[in-house]
């Protein structure tokens, strides 16, 4: 992807989404990025320099080519290292005809200007050391983000608080790794630099912080990509219904026939700031109709996926007894031990208020999908559910798989030194297991980096940013 990633030369891209709007920002980065403008910008008022201007100053004017008038524009002008890159930076805001947006760019282009690749302002970023390697992917999910919560753990790691957390680690560990680095080269005269109790101190310490880290990622996970929730029940308990009146519009074809929904139905919806991925699932029951078999095992397959599985039954069913609400449980609880299950009765509308008052008095959610009773309190027990704590306390989260998986490594070494420690083994042998802990760490905040790497990271941007 970027071929030369010491490049200083002048790259410039579209920073709004393209297509036409009010406005379109069109940004510039390098060192010759305002002496470049300014050959085609002419200010409003009075002749101006932009290379003489103060740093975050905005100009009107008009850019111009050849004595011809492309757009009457603000520039905005950012001098390094006081931008967003560390380099010159100049956005140009011009209106957002799609034809405007092109000759703007065609023209700049044409002098000495190339187009930007993905996620190279944030790059750029990167190597001028504005941004660690964390936060620079913290730019792409913040970017993505279609949550409060996935904003928020967004927010806070390009704040630098897992950075800085991960960091502190590395640090005091590094200390000791060159104290015993130091004890090998002074090994035959059997001496010790690094305090040994410290040290334990500091493994059990930094131990304790990665699994803390490790364990958030299935929280972290689930914020970033929404929570999937499976509705199961037999067939005509309404589940096609619920999923409607929770989305609030009819998504799912609803039938009186049973076995309706052969194939699983999709949607997400934002609950208090928490994104939840809804899946309508086929009835399950046995049935010889070889496309419903399909359907059926469709379904087994989205509750192995799903975090939470709404366990739906029928109030009528379960008012005569025809039906043990907690047999239903226990055998969907037997075959998934590792779900969280949270049973529903449905139907309430087909009871009387006696039946209803009994039936409340032995379960925490009763509802009617079809006369939208009861769905408030659902989405209530979702956000129970979700876990939200974390979030509020502002803990440290990882939503990055490429962290956790760093992280997971860190930990494995950390381990190993450990083993060592308790084994007697000699220094010269943990060491080997310390620099690996230290490399996985500095792969998270890009002290270890590679092309290949950045070249992954930074291709999943979006051009402009």
């Amino acid at each position: 992807m970027h071929k030369n990633l010491e490049n200083n030369d002048t790259i410039i891209a579209l920073a709004t989404s393209s297509g036409v709007g009010a406005i379109a920002v069109i940004r510039l980065s390098g060192e010759k990025s305002i002496e470049i403008v300014n050959q085609f910008f002419q200010s409003k008022f009075k002749s101006k320099d932009l290379t003489k201007v103060k740093s975050h100053t905005i100009h009107l004017g008009n850019i111009i080519e050849n004595n011809s008038i492309i757009d009457e524009v603000l520039v905005s002008v950012f001098k390094n290292p006081n931008s967003y890159t560390g380099e010159n930076v100049v956005e140009i805001n011009c209106h957002g005809s799609v034809y405007i947006q092109k000759e703007i760019l065609q023209l700049f282009l044409k002098n000495d200007v190339r187009h930007a690749d993905a996620g190279e302002f944030t790059l750029r970023a990167f190597i001028n050391g504005k941004l660690d390697l964390s936060q620079a992917e913290a730019v792409a999910d913040l970017i993505a983000s279609d949550s409060k919560a996935s904003h928020q753990i967004a927010m806070q790691q390009m704040r630098g608080g897992f950075s800085s957390e991960i960091a502190s680690l590395r640090e005091q560990l590094l200390n000791f790794a060159s104290l015993i680095e130091l004890e090998l080269d002074f090994a035959e005269e059997d001496v010790e630099f690094a305090d040994r109790k410290k040290f334990q101190e500091l493994i059990t310490k930094i131990t304790s912080v990665l699994k803390r880290l490790i364990d958030s990622f299935a929280i972290g996970n689930v914020f970033k990509n929404g929570i999937p929730i499976a509705i199961v029940g037999e067939p005509n308990v309404g589940k096609s219904t619920l999923l409607n009146a929770i989305l609030n519009e009819e998504k799912a074809i609803v039938s009186e026939i049973a076995g309706t929904t052969r194939d699983a139905i999709e949607d997400e919806l934002i609950i208090n700031g928490v994104s939840y991925r809804f899946i309508d699932t086929a009835g399950i029951r046995e049935t010889k109709d070889s496309i419903e078999k399909i359907g059926i095992e469709k379904t087994f397959e989205n509750i192995e996926k799903a975090q939470l599985v709404l366990l739906l039954l029928s109030a009528e069913k379960v008012k005569n007894e025809k039906l043990k609400v907690k047999n239903e449980f226990d055998k969907l609880k037997n075959k998934y031990p590792n779900k969280k299950i949270l049973t529903i009765i449905n139907k309430i509308d087909l009871l009387s208020k006696s039946e209803i008052s009994i039936l409340n008095s032995k379960y925490s959610i009763l509802l009617s999908s079809k006369n939208k009773i009861g769905i408030n309190k659902l989405k209530e027990e979702l956000t129970k559910l979700a876990n939200i704590g974390a979030l509020s306390n502002n803990e440290t989260i990882v939503s990055n798989s490429r962290h956790f998986e760093a992280l997971s490594k860190a930990l494995y070494s950390i381990i190993e030194v450990q083993k060592g420690i308790n084994d007697g083994t000699t220094s010269d042998l943990f060491s080997i297991d310390i620099r690996q802990a230290l490399y996985h760490l500095g792969e998270i905040t890009g002290e270890i980096t590679t092309e290949d790497l950045l070249g992954n990271i930074f291709a999943n941007f979006c051009i402009g940013k």
